[in-house]
């Protein structure tokens, strides 16, 4: 049995993804993953977890640490998913690990610690751009909702700023954009950029394209709208990729120029990696540096797209070891 392991967990409005590594042995790594769907209450997926966790180390005892990232604030004791039915307290946490070190972090703060663990397979670059070390990188990824932080270097190390910059307002730029604002609007009484970049927000982009084109609402998922817009029997689907990539690509740009962002934008999330290939061939880049008298502002700074699979994962457990250096 194993005495010495921490758990981490990334836990979203879909997935909820949990690691325990154990310290004292080469730091193997043990995971599991639970559909959010299946379990109507937190703690059932927590006594499932404890019992896969018991058989996998050859028994049980408490992990020394917990780290969870969350998709949603962390400023109280009580934790509400923004997307999802799942809530929970830090104390519920305590007492079914019988673990006083608990960290609750934001999802997005746990992936911008991740993106500073990436080795060069983990993402792939879009566009031109040179990293510069010194200056603050942002990440930003749609999944069920639309997370944002941004990452600071100062001597020594770095700085994650967590944000709800997923909740602001859309902006739209250009006609076509704005008639799906104006959709959206009869619809919800606020659109916020994640009324559009999430899964759910595609579907809101294909229904507003499908009315403004007088075009029946024929599909129901994320999956379809993917799917349809690959193979090219859906010209709405297409249209609904295509202006994902824009607001997606006028996001970026704008969350670089408020940070500051020359070392770096990443794009994570769900979403974009089931049509990588799509993006790379869509307006993405070219909305990213459309700002006016600040292009060339913009022009040097890379965008990526990260392709590593469990990067809030990777970034919970830095975020501990981050914690051992302090």
């Amino acid at each position: 049995m194993h005495s010495n392991w921490n758990l981490v967990a990334d836990i979203g409005g879909t997935n909820a993804r949990f690691a325990a590594y154990v310290c004292d042995d080469a730091n193997i790594t043990y995971e599991f993953h639970h559909a959010v769907s299946e379990y109507p209450q937190f703690d059932q997926v927590l006594k499932v977890l404890m019992a896969d966790i018991a058989v996998t180390l050859g028994g049980w005892c408490p992990p020394q640490r917990v780290c969870f990232a969350v998709a949603c604030p962390v400023d109280n004791n009580l934790i509400r998913f923004t997307n999802s039915h799942w809530h929970f307290s830090r104390g519920q946490i305590i007492a079914a690990f019988n673990c006083q070190n608990v960290s609750l972090i934001n999802d997005f703060q746990a992936l911008a610690h991740g993106i500073t663990e990436l080795a060069d397979g983990d993402f792939r670059q879009i566009g031109r751009g040179v990293c510069r070390a010194d200056k603050p990188s942002v990440v930003l990824g749609a999944g069920t909702g639309l997370g944002v932080a941004a990452l600071i270097p100062h001597v020594g190390g770095y700085q994650v700023i967590d944000s709800e910059g997923g909740h602001v307002d859309f902006a739209p730029v250009g006609d076509m954009q704005v008639e799906v604002l104006r959709y959206l609007l009869t619809r919800h009484q606020r659109v916020s950029l994640e009324r559009l970049l999430s899964g759910p927000g595609l579907l809101n982009i294909y229904a507003a394209l499908s009315s403004i084109h007088s075009r029946q609402h024929a599909l129901s998922s994320p999956s379809e709208v993917v799917e349809q817009a690959f193979d090219g029997s859906n010209s709405i689907a297409a249209a609904t990729l295509d202006l994902f990539c824009e607001v997606l690509g006028s996001t970026a740009g704008n969350l670089a120029l408020t940070y500051g962002a020359r070392g770096g934008v990443y794009i994570a999330g769900g979403i974009v990696p089931r049509f990588a290939d799509y993006f790379f061939a869509s307006q993405f880049r070219q909305f990213f540096e459309s700002k006016g008298r600040f292009a060339s502002y913009l022009e040097p700074i890379p965008t990526y797209l990260v392709t590593h699979t469990n990067l809030g994962i990777l970034g919970a457990t830095k975020h501990l070891t981050a914690q051992d250096a302090t």
